[in-house]
């Protein structure tokens, strides 16, 4: 299923769902186009993780609709989209090099052996690690990498299988401005061929990549905020939950005056 740039690649509709008597989200509403690259972000305890639940189906909601790429539920979209963790559980001692690590990405229950080693998905790995810059390290072993190329490296596994959402989980959590600088620049080369969600709890900071904010609060429901291009603007503000906090916007973009795109 190809995904256009005027579709939407993810909606909620007016979902709630609770945790027992604790309500998390409430009639929360929004929704992210193809090829955009949103930021989701909020403090510690405000449902981001919740929110990701409910997009991988891991959740269900307890009123409400999600649809991903034009299709309703789930399940329906959740082969073309790739989750990247802040880390991967991994044995010190167990020998896998960078290469398998990124290898990771092909593995499906319904392909055979020779679909994930044949010629096609050898190019798509060999792709995923140049753009990620770690091909270079493909031979090592992954417990030897620093935090940053370790993050650049579970980035390859995910592109390795050509996702249309990436979703990444507070992905420079740690790492040095260098490290921080070459994963952005990784990302930047996807925008707009893949649509990019990155979550995150740190509110003081929105890349400039970024085309949307998605704000979660006090209030458990999502204010999307839409970033227009063309404004001179080197460092933007907006509030955020409720509570005081704010977004800093650090580039030569503003705040449209309409929250929501139509």
């Amino acid at each position: 299923m190809t995904c256009a740039e005027s579709q939407i690649a993810v909606r909620f509709n007016s979902v709630s769902f609770s945790y027992g008597d604790v309500q998390v989200l409430e009639n929360a509403s929004f929704h992210i186009h193809c090829g955009e690259f949103v930021a989701m972000v909020g403090p510690n305890g405000s449902g981001k993780t919740t929110v990701l639940k409910l997009l991988f189906g891991l959740e269900t909601p307890c009123s409400g609709t999600i649809e991903l790429f034009g299709s309703a539920g789930q399940n329906q979209g959740k082969n073309n989209m790739a989750y990247v963790s802040q880390q991967m559980p991994a044995d010190n001692l167990f020998p896998i090099t960078v290469r398998d690590v990124v290898r990771m990405g092909l593995l499906h229950p319904y392909k055979s052996y020779s679909q994930i080693f044949g010629k096609k998905e050898n190019n798509a790995l060999s792709e995923a690690m140049e753009k990620t810059g770690v091909a270079d390290l493909a031979p090592r072993p992954y417990r030897s990498l620093s935090g940053g190329q370790k993050r650049r490296t579970l980035v390859a596994r995910a592109l390795a299988a050509k996702p249309q959402l990436l979703v990444l989980d507070e992905p420079t959590a740690n790492m040095d401005i260098e490290s921080e600088t070459r994963l952005y620049e990784t990302l930047g080369a996807y925008k707009g061929a893949t649509t990019i969600l990155i979550v995150t709890h740190d509110t003081e900071f929105v890349t400039s990549l970024t085309d949307r904010v998605l704000c979660l609060g006090d209030g458990r429901k999502v204010v999307q905020h839409h970033i227009e291009t063309g404004a001179a603007d080197t460092a933007t503000r907006f509030s955020h939950g409720g509570a005081g906090r704010e977004v800093r916007v650090l580039h030569d973009k503003n705040i449209s005056g309409d929250d929501c795109c139509l």
